[in-house]
């Protein structure tokens, strides 16, 4: 896996603040889709890939939790699970890698966990993109069609709803998006100040 060292910014004027481009809502099936990305320099970005992205990801989770959380991979995937326990929160199978022309993407699977609805356990998938072109680097992670247990079902009261909005769903965006202002800490060499900005890629549903 890619290490990434803090690297020194060669640019003579660097820039006072970067975007992270959000959105989350829930389907109409209400599935979760969750997505985020970050553009940086392609000067800056031109030795990570999509495997790195998901390494630095799962080493994060661990730190963010202060290890409360800790990815676990084997033969059968990944499996986040309670510190102290065999509880999955959450499992994926292996990742999934692949390419197409100036994109590639490693993809982890929902096989199960605690925190899925016991019938969905075969959908919903998280997505690590890293795409070059003319504008940079683009780093994205996207979460979709994913049934979280605190929504019960596919027709969910409006408590679950919101109850999913204020805890999991919080969470989530605030560990992706300091997750991608780590990265690009590290990849672009400075810190500057962080504008999280609303995107639109899906259109319908329950915005979270």
């Amino acid at each position: 896996m890619l290490k990434l060292a803090v690297m020194k910014s060669t640019a003579k004027a660097e820039i006072s603040y970067y975007e992270i481009a959000c959105q989350q809502l829930l389907s109409h099936d209400h599935s979760v889709f969750s997505i985020q990305w970050v553009i940086i320099p392609a000067e800056h970005g031109e030795r990570i890939g999509s495997g790195d992205l998901l390494g630095l990801y799962l080493e994060y989770i661990r730190r963010f939790t202060l290890g409360v959380v800790r990815p676990v991979t084997g033969n059968d995937g990944i499996d986040f699970r309670l510190a102290g326990t065999g509880l999955p929160l959450i499992s994926f199978v292996p990742p999934q890698q692949s390419a197409t022309g100036s994109a590639e993407k490693t993809v982890l699977r929902i096989s199960g966990g605690f925190l899925v609805q016991a019938r969905e356990c075969d959908r919903g998938e998280l997505e690590f993109l890293v795409e070059r072109s003319d504008r940079g680097v683009r780093l994205c992670l996207q979460l979709s069609d994913y049934c979280p247990l605190i929504l019960g079902s596919d027709n969910p009261s409006l408590w679950r709803k919101w109850l999913y909005r204020i805890t999991q769903a919080y969470l989530h965006k605030v560990v992706t998006v300091r997750f991608l202002a780590m990265v690009f800490r590290r990849l672009e060499g400075h810190r500057a100040k962080v504008k999280v900005v609303r995107a639109s890629v899906r259109e319908g549903g329950w915005e979270l």
